[in-house]
């Protein structure tokens, strides 16, 4: 989804003008409105980003993430993302400890899969092509 949406729609959910917005940011008011419009988007700086953020009450893990996008626009989120983001929120919301030792051992699951499919990769192609190459019929 693009950051100039993302802007401007999570500030008219959270139900505030551009105004308040610069009020409770230090951003300017001018400057808020060129980001929501696009004219000045490339010159956004990252501590203006996280102020607004702070304002709207948003990470960058989570404006960046799904979390807004589902909050706009759900209908945009495909099954595989939603439950991606679902699995994310729950991460989130476990302690530290916890979520380091999840991430561990997910690292380690992904780790292994990476190379299940590279030894499938290598595999000669009529195996590749058929994973029933065993039943196939003897051509001798």
């Amino acid at each position: 989804m693009d950051l100039v949406l993302k802007l401007r729609e999570i500030r008219r959910l959270r139900g505030l003008s551009q105004k308040d917005v610069a009020q409770l940011s230090g951003v300017g008011e001018k400057t808020i409105s060129s980001f929501e419009t696009g004219n000045r988007i490339g010159s956004l700086k990252l501590a203006q980003l996280k102020r607004l953020l702070g304002v709207y009450g948003l990470t960058e893990a989570e404006f960046f993430g799904c979390t807004v996008e589902r909050q706009i626009a759900p209908w945009e989120l495909n099954d595989e993302q939603s439950a991606a983001q679902r699995v994310f929120d729950d991460l989130h919301a476990l302690p530290k400890q916890v979520q380091k030792a999840i991430l561990g051992k997910f690292q380690l699951m992904l780790d292994t899969a990476s190379e299940v499919n590279t030894i499938r990769d290598k595999r000669p192609s009529y195996v590749r092509d058929h994973p029933e190459w065993h039943l196939l019929p003897s051509r001798n």
